[in-house]
């Protein structure tokens, strides 16, 4: 369990299976209220950052920011203390980056 600016946060390596690709899935639920599950796979052992951004580009959450080794990984974000509307989140590993859509309902 990991503790950052928005409080704890579990990171759940899923399968240690080295995936074909990169890639982010998109969250669920979606629409969401509190919380949402984010999943995504790493190709390689890489320094990983998972943000969340508002509407206006604000960083609103800083999920990851650590070294993690290739397979799958999936993370529960709590919304609760965030405002109803249109969120982003954005993975980064090596030169992979990804960002996708997410909608938190209050």
């Amino acid at each position: 369990l990991f503790v950052f600016n928005n409080g704890p946060v579990g990171i759940n390596q899923i399968s240690s299976e080295v995936p074909s690709e990169y890639s982010l899935e998109q969250n669920y639920p979606n629409p969401f209220n509190p919380s949402t599950v984010i999943r995504y796979s790493l190709i390689e052992n890489r320094l990983t950052n998972l943000k969340i951004y508002d509407l206006n580009g604000r960083e609103v959450a800083n999920l990851i920011n650590e070294n993690q080794n290739a397979g799958t990984y999936e993370i529960e974000w709590n919304a609760s203390r965030y405002s109803s509307g249109v969120y982003f989140y954005e993975l980064t590993a090596g030169n992979f980056r990804q960002t996708k859509r997410m909608l938190l309902i209050k």
